[in-house]
């Protein structure tokens, strides 16, 4: 089990995939041939639903199809994990995101979360991204941040109560960030760590963060959902869990 720091979640909420209805949920799915079998046999693309959810105002029910451009929001003790096209994500409780279209009603090209946790993998693809040029074709946005992804694994968290501050992490893979002008390229093999400010600290709206409120496991879990695997398992290693995104030797 990876060591993990908690700063603004419960332990409960980064085990979720240790639950015993989890594991069964992931098994059925895996069984029914995962996600290009849900899109062809036109089945829900949820994979679980713990608790109250919204869908563009309406109760989510665990039969439902998610489509790109569905407003989602989660409830207190609630979380959803669910699969689109080229991503997998998880939900945490009081979360309010919206998943938008790519080049196809199954493709999500921008993931706007406006308060609230996801972890999300993303298979590889197209991008236009650049540290100096941010294309939205494929980017997670929060109000203090916007990370142009390619093929990665992430966890974002936005903190309205700290006026926007989002805390983002580049689990793996390559990931250009913007905030408000301050913008960096992360390249990380294992977890690297990020504040993002909306107003600058020591002339810049990004700082370096620890390893903070998400595991390994998480990121495995979903990379599977998407007959994806994660960089530490590709390679048969982890790294230094110190938010720097360096791989151990």
């Amino acid at each position: 089990m990876t060591q993990h720091l908690l700063k603004n979640r419960a332990e409960k909420e980064v085990l979720w995939f240790q639950r015993r209805d989890t594991l069964k949920a992931a098994a059925a799915w895996a069984a029914m041939g995962g996600l290009p079998a849900a899109v062809a046999q036109q089945r829900s693309n949820i994979v679980e639903l713990t608790g109250d959810a919204l869908v563009n105002g309406v109760r989510l029910l665990p039969e439902r199809t998610l489509q790109t451009g569905d407003q989602i929001q989660t409830g207190p003790g609630s979380s959803l994990v669910f699969a689109i096209g080229n991503a997998s994500f998880r939900v945490r409780q009081n979360t309010l995101m919206t998943v938008e279209r790519g080049a196809t009603l199954g493709i999500v090209s921008l993931l706007r979360i406006v308060t609230g946790g996801v972890v999300s993998v993303w298979s590889k693809g197209n991008s236009t991204n650049n540290s100096s040029n941010i294309s939205n074709s494929r980017a997670i946005i929060t109000p203090t941040l916007t990370a142009g992804i390619r093929g990665t694994g992430v966890y974002t968290e936005v903190l309205p109560q700290q006026n926007g501050r989002t805390y983002f992490c580049n689990c793996y893979g390559t990931v250009d960030l913007d905030a408000g002008g301050s913008r960096a390229q992360s390249q990380s093999d294992y977890h690297q760590s990020f504040w993002a400010d909306a107003e600058e600290k020591n002339g810049s709206r990004l700082s370096p963060a620890k390893f903070l409120d998400h595991t390994d496991e998480e990121l495995e879990f979903l990379a599977r959902l998407i007959e994806q695997r994660t960089y530490w398992q590709i390679v048969g290693r982890k790294g230094t869990a110190d938010g720097k995104g360096r791989m151990g030797y």
